[in-house]
């Protein structure tokens, strides 16, 4: 079985020996660089299955370099490292495609289970080969490949993305709650998880505003209904 190959890019010394020592005791295969620009370059000879970036650091930032990764890749999961609270800067970074955040400081252990949430929800997507197209109104959309398609117009979804939407299609025309979105999609109800779901309720809104017929309704502080 070949290991999960993580890219950790982080500038602080400790802590990214720590976090590298750590996963590879787990079985982890961990490729560490020091700054956003060694972080591009890594990235850039590919086959990494996750990305762990601080935000704060020398040469190119972690959400420069997010930015950068998702002009290459629409799908890889990306974990934000930050020393910041503020509600701003996590929503930024989930905006700029990011999958998820741990706040400094936090326990390895924490980070691993961050990690296995999303190997977990790749392996079981890549193993459901039944019902690879589904409808969404006037779409179609392919949860294998992540492509949201009406007529010409295609859109590539993250991956947090098409597994929001294929949750709310597992539900269609039915209340879906908040908590409950939160705890599938990344594993826990978290206040800032709320506030990043909104972000992504809004991408969705945007890709299927073209079918007049598809509404994602809010039900305020309840959680959602996809109807279509």
């Amino acid at each position: 079985m070949n290991s999960t190959s993580l890219l950790l890019v982080e500038d602080d010394e400790h802590l990214g020996f720590v976090i590298t020592d750590n996963l590879k005791q787990r079985d982890f295969d961990v490729l560490w660089v020091r700054d956003g620009a060694e972080g591009l370059k890594a990235f850039e000879v590919g086959g990494f299955d996750l990305c762990i970036l601080d935000i704060m650091m020398p040469r190119m930032d972690g959400f420069s370099l997010a930015k950068a990764i998702r002009e290459q890749d629409e799908f890889v999961p990306i974990i934000f490292l930050t020393a910041k609270s503020l509600e701003e800067d996590k929503l930024k970074g989930f905006e700029i495609g990011g999958d998820d955040y741990l706040t400094k400081p936090f326990s390895v252990k924490e980070l691993e289970y961050r990690i296995r949430v999303f190997l977990r929800r790749n392996i079981a997507s890549s193993e459901d080969v039944s019902e690879k197209r589904l409808n969404v109104g006037a779409f179609a959309y392919d949860k294998h490949n992540l492509l949201l398609k009406n007529g010409e117009a295609c859109y590539t979804l993250t991956q947090m993305e098409g597994d929001l939407l294929q949750l709310l299609l597992s539900y269609r025309n039915t209340l879906v709650k908040r908590e409950e979105i939160l705890v599938k999609i990344w594993g826990e109800n978290d206040y800032f998880k709320g506030r990043s779901l909104d972000v992504f309720i809004s991408r969705l809104r945007k890709y299927l505003k073209a079918d007049p017929t598809i509404e994602i309704r809010n039900h305020h502080g309840v959680g959602f209904t996809l109807i279509c």
